[in-house]
């Protein structure tokens, strides 16, 4: 199945609604961008968004053993426990939000039994990219498929609205890698403090990023010019091929994507380096304080609904502008024109 492009014809068709609407146009500001998008991704004038999931893809990093994160690399297994009996902050947005929460296991280096956890573990942990490649081709595609298929689960299950989570120590010194490859950015631009890191962490974080470039780069040649996939392989996580995967399945669903913050987005990069079409498909729920998150959203030409200074992940800036993109389905849908409301346009 192919991901169908979003119509610019259903833009323009959408937008000329919206102008007709009782209010002077352009008065709900980018709340009316979202409708317009939202409506053309339905192609329908009258969109309409239900229940919402989030896939919180989760594994290990090799590279945590290079001191890049705050916290112990334990820590993944414990939350993957914390996500499945409702403890999470992700937990609380979700009910709050209207959303289900679904765990993905791809890559947890300790065993987890816990329920509801959907296993499908490729290899315990990534590779440590300064030293070796974070996973093979092969595991990279398993990865990704295991994505695809935790979507369409969600999607069965009634979600109309579909963001991806993460969690994974060590998770930002790959994004960091994987965004400067593929942005063609020097590692001190796109790498930040992750989960609070002092300046001897955030040191070694900066050279783990840059050496796992260099390594990359002997390997590849011209890392921008790199197979996505390839470029996973060398320098990504498993939970980010993942999240690649989840926006892949998502996009040829024909329903509303919705980025997180920066481990995620490298996602998302990665998913439309690989399939173009899944950009018309993207909202970007928050902008988080991570200074690659920035650059991010930027190529990818997504200007963020919230920005709340938040880095926490796990989906939960995306699952916090849910209600903000049902506001603007519903503006979009349920508002009465001038004329079916008997209200005088502008003037001259």
């Amino acid at each position: 199945m192919g991901i169908r492009a979003v119509s610019q014809e259903w833009i323009k068709r959408a937008q000329a609604h919206h102008d007709q609407l009782t209010k002077p146009q352009g008065s709900l500001g980018f709340l009316e961008t979202l409708g317009v998008r939202l409506a053309a991704i339905q192609q329908t004038l009258k969109p309409s968004l239900g229940p919402g999931a989030v896939v919180v893809c989760v594994a290990d990093h090799g590279v945590a053993a290079e001191g890049v994160s705050a916290y112990p690399a334990r820590v993944t297994a414990q939350m993957v426990q914390n996500f499945a009996r409702g403890g999470a902050a992700i937990n609380q947005m979700a009910r709050a939000c209207g959303a289900e929460v679904l765990v993905l296991d791809v890559g947890v280096a300790e065993e987890v039994e816990a329920p509801g956890v959907l296993r499908r573990r490729v290899r315990p942990g990534s590779g440590n990219i300064v030293r070796e490649p974070a996973m093979t081709r092969t595991e990279a595609q398993a990865a990704l498929e295991a994505g695809r298929e935790a979507a369409r689960m969600a999607l069965q299950a009634g979600a109309t609205l579909l963001a991806a989570g993460d969690m994974g120590i060590g998770n930002t010194t790959a994004a960091s890698a994987l965004t400067a490859a593929l942005l063609g950015l020097p590692a001190e631009a796109v790498t930040g403090r992750g989960t609070g890191v002092d300046e001897a962490g955030y040191a070694r974080k900066l050279e783990a990023v840059r050496t796992a470039l260099a390594r990359a780069q002997a390997r590849l040649g011209d890392l921008q010019r790199a197979e996505p996939l390839a470029l996973l392989a060398e320098l990504g996580g498993l939970e980010i091929a993942a999240v690649a995967g989840v926006f892949l399945a998502g996009a040829e669903a024909g329903v509303p994507l919705v980025t997180d913050g920066f481990p995620v987005t490298a996602g998302a990069l990665v998913a439309c380096r690989m399939e173009p079409g899944v950009q018309g498909y993207l909202f970007a729920g928050h902008r988080s304080v991570e200074p690659g998150h920035a650059r991010q959203l930027e190529a990818l030409g997504l200007r963020p609904i919230l920005e709340l200074d938040m880095r926490l992940g796990e989906g939960t800036g995306a699952v916090l502008s849910f209600p903000i993109l049902r506001a603007a389905a519903q503006v979009m849908a349920g508002m009465a024109t001038f004329a079916e409301a008997g209200v005088s346009g502008r003037e001259g």
